[in-house]
Order: structure tokens, then C-alpha cells, then sequence
């Protein structure tokens, strides 16, 4: 991709991956408490002291059965969550379209951004190296970090809106006596938590996170389904239905693809013989799966709003209202059921946090010399203060973000692409550089 030294500082690259990684000046005492502290810290079971380094071949896990399917259950389960399922209410709430029309461009944008999603994350297993590192054999090691900028950006933004999304719910299910407020914040220090251990505690979590979520989005589905108004038309015609349609679909295709700039993040423990398209394959299944299952109940639910005033007056409180009264008629279990969806969204946004964490450093030397858990911490701050400012505009938020993730996580997919298959077909890339 480049030759050596091309595009990539080795200066600006520490190889080290040993717990005792806290780069300081030269000049430093090496006993500083802050480095004490640090070492305590990343010795904790569990713990992942890694950051940006690449991950050698001598160090990744050995090929099993397990490690092959985490690779579908983590995707599953990281996207089988109510955030998600908000997508789903633009078709009929938003874009006026018919039940029909709004299944068939959910289904058809999820599979094409599910699959660059897919391409990209086949990067981290061949190189040993997060996504956007990756980018510098691509785009140079200062344009690189443009785009690791703007997946920061992206990173937190899901994040928050994740924790709106639960806080929402977990407030309409208690009838109003806990605000929105208390529910971020519950979200939010969980998914901390998962975070600060990095890779091994996450991969476990998310190992076992769908099956509860599974359960409860079937019992949603039996309890709201009969309301669904899958009769529903669309109420524009010509080119605005044109218009209103493939801006739907693009809609349903950005929010897998937004997943591309971090796709490698996930698969850096792998071997590096990993068969590619055994990556892509388990990749795009896993979003696939997730996201028509949350786009189609979405499009179910929004349905119903136009057809139910008790539905339409919940979705004018906020679509966690609408999730919560969509389970009204199981009465006590719907609320318990409404409860443990919304703390589903955790399996969310901690891939989001982490990624965005490791991203810090990727900016340079001076975020390398912070550790990957101090950034989580900046970073879930930051999340905290958003959503809870934004709370009550999720609609405004959700549209600006897909708005920018349109703008420049494509032309990153084409470029990446276009220089694999075009232009360094038989250039062998240095992953250590």
C-alpha cells in the first residue's frame, strides 16, 4: 500500500503493548504516581492495557469455533437494540411512506451498508491494526486524521444517542417518577464500566447481551404487532415518493455503515490467516439480521402511531414512550420487559466509546502518551453532558448525525477500496510501519 516510513511516523507509533504503556517526557520520574496508578489500573483480570499498538502475529488468539461465531453474535447483539428500532419510525412518521414501502428500503439499505461495513472490517485481522490506522496506507498519515476526527465525533454522538434512547424508556416505564435525566445517567455508567476493561470484558458481554433483548422484542412484537397497519399507503406521490423513498433507504443504509470507520477495531486479535471472506460473510450477517429485525418492528410501530391516538400521543412524548406503550397491554411484565430493552442499549454504545477512545490516541503522540481507559472516562463525560442537554431533541440529533456520516464515511469506503483493487494490487503492505 506504501513502502515504509511513506506516509506512516514511526515516531509517532509506539510498538509497546506491555501494561506499563504511559508514554511521559523523557525527564520524567519513571515511579511518578501517575504511573503507578496507571499500572495498578491496566493489571486489573481482565483488563485491556493495549491502545492504538498493532497487535503482532505472536499475540493474537488461536483459531476456534467460538472466536468464528463472536464475529456474527457480536454485530447481533451490538445492534439488536432500541436505538436502532427508531430508524424504523421515519418511514411512515416521518418520510409519509406506506408499511410496504418503508419495508422494502429498510431492507434494501440495510444489506448495502451492512456489506462496506463488512469490507472494511476484514482490515483488522491482515494487519494487526484498528481502522483508522489502517487509513494511513490510504490517505497519508495527516489526512488520516481527518477522518479519525470526524469517527470521534461520530462515536460519541451514537453514544449519546444511545443513552437518550434509554432514558426514555426506562422514565416511561416508571410512569414518569424517574426522569430522563436519572435514566441517562444509569446507561451511561454501565456502559463506562464495560468500556474502561476494553476488548475481553466487551467481547463477553456482547457474547450473551442478545439473548434477553431477543426475548423481549419477540414479546413486543406479539403485544404491539396486532396494532401494526400494515395496509398503509403512502401518502405522497410521484417524485416526492421517489424522492421521499431513496432518501428512507439512504437513511436505513448510513446507520449500518457508520459501523465502517471501526470495523477493523473489533478483529485485531484475530489470526492474521483469518479467511477474508469468512469475515465479511459472519460481518454482514450479524448487522443484516440486527438491523431489518430493528427497522422492520420500527416501521411496524410507526404504522400503528398513524392509526392509534394512544400510540400518537406516547410518540409525541418521545419514541421511548412509544416503545413503552407498545407493551401497555402486558401491564407490570411490559414494563419490566420495556426495562430490560432499554438497558439493551449499553451493547451499543460501548463499542462506540471504545472506539472512539482508541481514536484519541490515533490523533497523535500526545493523545498516545493518555491510556486508552482515561479517554473512555473523557469520553463517556462528554457523552453525559450532550445527552443530557439534548434529551428532549432526539429526533434533531438522530438526523444531523446521519446527515454527517453521509458526507465522508463513503468517499472513505470508495477510496480505501478503489487502492486495494486498482492502484496497490501487488504492493505488499508494511502493517508494522
Amino acid at each position: 500500500m506504501v513502502r515504509q516510513g511513506a506516509s506512516v511516523r514511526d515516531d509517532d507509533v509506539e510498538e509497546s503493548a506491555s501494561p506499563d504503556r504511559l508514554s511521559l517526557p523523557h525527564n520524567a520520574d519513571h515511579s511518578s504516581a501517575p504511573r503507578r496508578w496507571n499500572r495498578r489500573i491496566e493489571s486489573l483480570i481482565g483488563f485491556e492495557a493495549r491502545g492504538l499498538e498493532r497487535v503482532s502475529p505472536e499475540e493474537r488468539q488461536a483459531p476456534s469455533g467460538t472466536n468464528v461465531l463472536q464475529m456474527l453474535l457480536l454485530w447481533f447483539s451490538a445492534n439488536l437494540t432500541v436505538n436502532n428500532l427508531a430508524i424504523g419510525l421515519l418511514g411512515p412518521l416521518v418520510f409519509k411512506l406506506g408499511f410496504s414501502d418503508s419495508a422494502w428500503c429498510a431492507v434494501v439499505g440495510v444489506l448495502c451498508g451492512s456489506a462496506s461495513t463488512a469490507y472494511m472490517s476484514t482490515w483488522g485481522a491482515v494487519s494487526g491494526n484498528r481502522t483508522m490506522v489502517v487509513l494511513r496506507y490510504f490517505f497519508g498519515y495527516y489526512p488520516a486524521k481527518i477522518c479519525t476526527l470526524l469517527n470521534i465525533v461520530l462515536m460519541v454522538g451514537w453514544a449519546t444517542i444511545d443513552s437518550i434512547t434509554g432514558g426514555q424508556v426506562l422514565s416511561a416505564v416508571s410512569g414518569g417518577s424517574m426522569s430522563i435525566a436519572v435514566g441517562v445517567v444509569i446507561v451511561t455508567v454501565i456502559e463506562c464500566a464495560i468500556a474502561v476493561f476494553g476488548m475481553k470484558i466487551f467481547q463477553t458481554y456482547e457474547r450473551f447481551a442478545w439473548l434477553p433483548q431477543v426475548i423481549m422484542l419477540f414479546i413486543l412484537v406479539g403485544s404491539a404487532g396486532p396494532n401494526f397497519n400494515t395496509s398503509l399507503t403512502s401518502s405522497v406521490t410521484g417524485s416526492a415518493l421517489a424522492a421521499n423513498r431513496f432518501t428512507f433507504l439512504t437513511t436505513c443504509f448510513y446507520v449500518p455503515n457508520s459501523w465502517a470507520a471501526a470495523g477493523s477495531d473489533y478483529y485485531v486479535y484475530y489470526p492474521e490467516n483469518t479467511p477474508r471472506w469468512m469475515i465479511f460473510l459472519l460481518t454482514l450477517g450479524g448487522l443484516s439480521l440486527s438491523f431489518c429485525f430493528m427497522d422492520l418492528l420500527g416501521v411496524g410501530l410507526g404504522s400503528g402511531v398513524t392509526v392509534l391516538s394512544a400510540w400518537s400521543d406516547a410518540y409525541t412524548t418521545s419514541s421511548g414512550a412509544l416503545i413503552a406503550t407498545g407493551y401497555a397491554p402486558l401491564r407490570d411484565f411490559g414494563r419490566f420487559c420495556a426495562a430490560i430493552i432499554a438497558l439493551g442499549v449499553i451493547s451499543n454504545c460501548t463499542p462506540s466509546i471504545y472506539s472512539g477512545a482508541i481514536d484519541c490516541q490515533i490523533m497523535g503522540r500526545y493523545g498516545q502518551m493518555i491510556p486508552r481507559w482515561i479517554w473512555v472516562l473523557v469520553l463517556v463525560g462528554i457523552q453525559l453532558v450532550c445527552a443530557l442537554v439534548g434529551r428532549n431533541h432526539l429526533f434533531t440529533i438522530f438526523q444531523n448525525f446521519l446527515a454527517l456520516m453521509g458526507y465522508w464515511l463513503l468517499p472513505m469506503i470508495c477510496i480505501v477500496l478503489e487502492e486495494e483493487s486498482l492502484f496497490k494490487r501487488r504492493v505488499t503492505p508494511d502493517w508494522e510501519a
